[in-house]
């Protein structure tokens, strides 16, 4: 027997009501999800252990060192800038 309430639907829709609604990993072709690292609430938070990683590894590959204190922020931005750089 088939349970409808736990079948696999595409991300964001709902065939019971006919409405959308924004999922975690959806994209918004106008752009509206992304937020400028500097407005972030969290954004003067210590960066994250995740964040850390990864950065390190970019700046290694990059041939650049950077400061071990770095917010959410910053980190951001040094990893989008490292990966533009790189070509990620």
């Amino acid at each position: 027997m088939s349970n409808p309430e736990n079948e696999i639907r595409p991300a964001g829709s709902d065939e019971t009501t006919g409405t959308t609604e924004q999922t975690l990993g959806a994209t918004d072709e106008s752009g509206a999800l992304e937020r400028d690292p500097e407005q972030w609430v969290s954004g003067d938070d210590p960066m994250t252990p995740a964040q850390r990683s990864y950065l390190d590894t970019l700046a290694k590959e990059a041939g650049e060192e950077l400061p071990a204190d770095l917010t959410k922020a910053a980190a951001s931005q040094h990893i989008e800038r490292l990966k533009a750089q790189l070509g990620r």
